[in-house]
């Protein structure tokens, strides 16, 4: 595939915006409903995924075949079809052994520029907002400890940088290596 790209050195990669070895484009998934949480967790990364709570596996595979997405699947009946043959049949159970397989079939691929700047409910790419404009939609605390801001344009849904941000760091250096860096500048 021609997104691919080898993994930095020791096959670890940095998760940094501007970094050596991050994709400058976010890679495009089309993810099963076994992969809830691998499809929120890519959504973290930076990356475009569809994913539907239902959806039957011929409109899935279709999906994928026409907006050129990467199909992602846990299902062995799926992978076998025709129509399915180069989707990524995820072999764990486990979101940090799902998001290694990634990392090494992507290798620094997976690491796209724009850390938390997808909305994890609808996928859609968020906007930096003024802390003005939020005033009234976020918590007094929040308000007055945060400075920058971000909005999905689709459900309205208001992202900022908190402790769970550093607990996310965390989750994805145990999965993807020790080099994975701090939030990028300007984050949420």
């Amino acid at each position: 595939m021609s997104r691919r790209e080898k993994p930095s050195d020791h096959g670890k990669a940095t998760l940094a915006q501007g970094s050596e070895g991050v994709k400058d484009a976010p890679l495009r998934f089309a993810a099963d409903c076994m992969l809830g949480r691998l499809a929120r967790w890519l959504r973290i990364l930076g990356h475009d995924v569809a994913y539907f709570r239902r959806i039957e596996d011929a409109d899935l595979v279709d999906l994928a075949r026409r907006e050129g997405r990467i199909l992602l699947t846990r299902d062995t009946r799926l992978v076998r079809r025709r129509a399915a043959r180069e989707a990524v049949l995820i072999e764990s159970p486990y979101l940090e052994q799902q998001l290694r397989q990634l990392a090494r079939r992507d290798g620094a691929g997976l690491l796209a520029p724009g850390l938390c700047r997808r909305c994890l409910e609808c996928n859609e790419p968020t906007l930096a907002v003024e802390k003005d404009g939020v005033k009234d939609r976020v918590p007094p605390y929040v308000f007055r400890t945060q400075s920058r801001f971000r909005e999905c344009p689709a459900c309205r849904r208001i992202y900022w940088s908190a402790s769970h941000v550093q607990d996310m760091l965390r989750r994805l250096r145990r999965s993807l290596g020790p080099r994975v860096a701090g939030p990028p500048e300007g984050l949420p």
